[in-house]
């Protein structure tokens, strides 16, 4: 089945009305809608039949099992059919009344159930992306505050215009793309770039809209029109990448619509031919339909999914949830990988790598707990950093006074008389007429140290006492666990070296890969950049699987052959797009998985061999025999039950095993 266009134009909903419950979201589908009416009208006559009851009980509930279930799917076919396209779900419904016309209503019923269960299915995640895709226009605000000489004027985001000055104040959202040219504050741009830490911002620098202020208030000169921006273009690319997986789609339509122009056209031979030689009317029906259900698809349907499925329902036991089964299928056959950096293969939470003391300096627990104490008020992810790696130490945090914190700058206060400073390197001159001037450090010794810090691949904070710089502390993201053993399998069964895509700076990024294995290294990339990257190699052939988290990386999870996303610290838009979500962030599940889906390939290929061999028998046995009807029944659902047995070996706590040891 086809799944209809992502369309993110679609009218937000009236502001007065209450916010739709999940289960109205799910039943406003009409897909969804048809296909509970067909299964509940199954399930109750299936009972009914099955116990004997006369016809008049269940027949009905039959009859409106199938229109439910097939007039949707018959009336595409139909409209396909007038344009000289043979269309599979024309070939369903005829199935399912050719079961019908001989009694086997069970089994077309089933039929049709299931193809509009598939159907339903389909549609409801297709509207789940569109929602998804619509909530990342949210991120950037309706309204702005746009500046006229000195006066404020509240206007539309739609309404401004490139060159237009806008006020953002603290804990604002921007409203556009710009340049700021007043102001200085820390803005958190993790959606665009993916940099776990808030960016300082002052005149000249470029800011995104959709990115969060921090506490100081900016003044920002419009670069660019709504429809231009970033987070704009980031949803263009998301939908542009998920067209290009069409051409498969296409290809397996083709695939399917041969198959179903050959057995229509030899039902119709085996009823039309025999008839026109004068063969008996009723007997000729009775093979033709035979022939229609022994020819069914469902053996060959069923060889594909048990494998798939039971691989999904095992992987999402071990916290992977693969959201289909052409995604379990198509994560095997990936044969490049690249892996986002931050909350990837990082936690996305900054920690205390290193404290180097300068000339002079107290301990360094006296240090790290009066940098504690100054930090402690403040809510910078820095100053977090700061407190916990004191608290991990048991250390005493003190009491701050006169606490007051520079936007972009650090904070200060007095800590047991004392005036402790702790913030970026560029806040860091010593003062005159410091207490401390005869053992101060040389700036030139400063500015030294934090350059291994910062070349290290550490974000550099200085800590000053009294006016004199103590301690240069090193603020880095901690590799998440597993990371190193996941790299080297996920190189192992691709074979191929992974790529690390972040938009955080060659430094840090050149720091993470070394720790986890990676020597292939692509930093300071927008999301554009790291889609780009990921279509090269789709063009050179390379099946590629992204692993990220943010909305930075949505545009290349859409791009990718596969890709997976991290789910505790994920963004809506990663996790809608992304083929399969790592529920526990366990990084090293991935390489599991990618062993899982190849096992269940392989099971796919002994199914279908089987499905193969069994409708093919049964087909010859008609056709050049009288293969009556029951055992052609018996023959078509023994050669479904076989495959699904083979594939839900799957299911087993044995099958993970074995996939995660292959994987290590």
């Amino acid at each position: 089945m086809v799944s209809p266009a992502l369309d993110t134009r679609l009218p937000a909903p009236p502001a007065a009305a209450p916010p739709p419950t999940r289960r109205t979201r799910l039943f406003a589908l009409p897909e969804v809608r048809w296909a509970a009416l067909s299964a509940a009208a199954f399930l109750a006559a299936l009972p009914l039949d099955l116990a004997g009851a006369p016809a008049w009980a269940w027949g009905p509930l039959y009859a409106l099992c199938y229109a439910a279930g097939g007039w949707e799917p018959g009336w595409e076919g139909l409209k396909a059919l007038r344009a000289k396209s043979l269309d599979v779900d024309l070939l369903m419904v005829v199935a399912a009344l050719g079961a019908a016309a001989i009694g086997q209503y069970l089994d077309g019923g089933l039929l049709v159930v299931i193809f509009a269960v598939s159907g339903a299915l389909e549609a409801l995640a297709t509207r789940r992306t569109a929602d998804s895709v619509r909530g990342l226009l949210d991120l950037a605000p309706e309204r702005a505050v746009r500046l006229a000489g000195e006066r404020e004027e509240p206007v539309d985001v739609a309404a401004l215009r490139v060159g237009d000055t806008v006020l953002v104040r603290p804990g604002e959202r921007l409203p556009a793309d710009g340049t700021v040219v007043d102001g200085a504050s820390d803005v958190d741009q993790a959606t665009i770039t993916g940099e776990p830490l808030p960016a300082p911002k002052t005149p000249g620098d470029q800011v995104f809209a959709g990115s969060l202020n921090g506490t100081g208030a900016l003044r920002v000169r419009v670069d660019k029109d709504a429809s231009d921006s970033v987070i704009a273009r980031i949803v263009a690319l998301v939908e542009e990448a998920s067209a290009t997986k069409a051409p498969t789609q296409l290809f397996i339509e083709r695939v399917e619509q041969r198959y179903s122009v050959g057995v229509v056209v030899a039902t119709l031979a085996l009823f039309a031919v025999p008839l026109a030689l004068g063969a008996d009317f009723t007997g000729t029906l009775l093979r033709a339909m035979t022939f229609m259900i022994v020819a069914s698809p469902c053996a060959v349907v069923l060889a594909t999914m048990p494998p798939l499925l039971s691989a999904i329902a095992n992987a999402g036991r071990h916290g992977v949830l693969v959201k289909s089964a052409v995604v379990m299928e198509r994560l095997g056959t990936v044969d490049r990988v690249a892996l986002d950096k931050t909350g990837t293969l990082t936690e996305g939470a900054p920690r205390v790598a290193g404290v180097r003391l300068l000339a002079g300096a107290p301990a360094e627990e006296e240090v790290l707990s009066l940098a504690a104490a100054a930090e402690l008020p403040s809510e910078h992810p820095l100053a977090r950093a700061v407190v916990a790696a004191a608290r991990e130490r048991g250390l005493p945090v003190g009491r701050a006074e006169e606490f007051s914190s520079a936007p972009g700058r650090g904070v200060r206060a007095l800590v047991g008389g004392r005036e402790v400073r702790v913030g970026r390197p560029s806040a860091a001159a010593p003062a005159s007429g410091s207490r401390a001037s005869a053992r101060r450090t040389a700036p030139d010794v400063v500015a030294g140290v934090v350059s291994e810090v910062e070349e290290a691949g550490h974000s550099a904070v200085v800590v000053t006492v009294d006016g004199a710089p103590v301690a240069v502390l090193g603020i880095a993201d901690r590799l998440r666990e597993g990371a190193p053993a996941a790299v080297a399998a996920l190189g192992r069964l691709t074979g191929s070296a992974p790529t690390l895509l972040t938009g955080d700076n060659a430094p840090a990024a050149r720091r993470v890969a070394a720790e986890a294995g990676i020597t292939d290294v692509r930093a300071g990339l927008l999301p554009a950049d790291k889609a780009a990257a990921v279509r090269e190699w789709e063009r050179a052939g390379q099946r590629t699987l992204v692993v990220g988290d943010g909305v930075n990386d949505a545009p290349a999870l859409a791009a990718a052959h596969s890709g997976v996303a991290m789910g505790r610290a994920g963004s809506d838009l990663a996790l809608e797009t992304a083929d399969a979500v790592v529920v526990r962030d366990e990084l090293t599940t991935v390489p599991a998985v990618v062993a899982l889906s190849r096992r269940a390939r392989r099971l796919v290929t002994q199914n279908l061999v089987i499905a193969g061999v069994c409708i093919g028998a049964l087909v010859i046995w008609d056709l050049a025999g009288h293969l009556p009807l029951p055992l052609g029944v018996a023959g078509h659902e023994g050669s479904t039950v076989l495959v699904g047995l083979n594939g839900l070996r799957l299911l087993r706590e044995s099958a993970w095993r074995r996939a995660a040891a292959t994987a290590a």
